[in-house]
């Protein structure tokens, strides 16, 4: 994990924070999903293009610009993904042209889990995901390496029980 020292300030860049990011494997999960995901109907419009009728094609067009796209914008996207823990609570940003950044308080959370589906487990990744008091703020962390999903999990599970405990 590689961590940036943040330069700016601003609602999105809190000063002094040291941002921790996610793995860059997250790119190769997101690349294979979305080549999962859009080949079906490219090769659909192939074969519909071959076997009916040329004008046919645009149906594996569409799809095929969608994935070039997406090659484009998500090895951005990851990178813009980036977690810090502060004293009192756990901050998450995210996005690039929407952008957003989710304060978590210790004292909020309930309980943290780690998830790690086939193709994460096959790249070496887990995801931590943060359930508080309010379901409209949960919270996750994609794209971790499964040692740090555990450490983190086990240190805001600490950090958890001890604000909820000096209440």
């Amino acid at each position: 994990m590689t961590s940036e020292p943040v330069t700016t300030s601003g609602p999105f860049d809190p000063p002094g924070v040291t941002w921790q990011r996610v793995s860059p494997r997250l790119v190769t999960a997101r690349l294979v999903t979305a080549a999962i995901t859009l080949g079906v109907p490219i090769v659909a419009g192939v074969v519909l293009g071959l076997a009916v009728t040329p004008w046919l094609w645009f149906v594996a067009a569409v799809p095929a610009a969608i994935l070039v796209w997406v090659a484009i914008v998500v090895p951005r996207q990851v990178r813009a993904i980036g977690y810090a823990e502060r004293d009192d609570d756990l901050l998450i940003r995210k996005g690039i042209l929407f952008r957003s950044l989710v304060v978590v308080p210790y004292g909020r959370m309930q309980y943290v889990d780690v998830e790690a589906g086939p193709l994460d487990r096959k790249l070496g990744l887990a995801k931590v995901q943060l359930h508080t008091a309010s379901a409209s703020t949960d919270a996750d962390i994609p794209g971790l390496a499964p040692e740090e999903a555990e450490r983190l999990r086990d240190r805001l599970t600490v950090r958890g029980e001890a604000r909820l405990a000096g209440l």
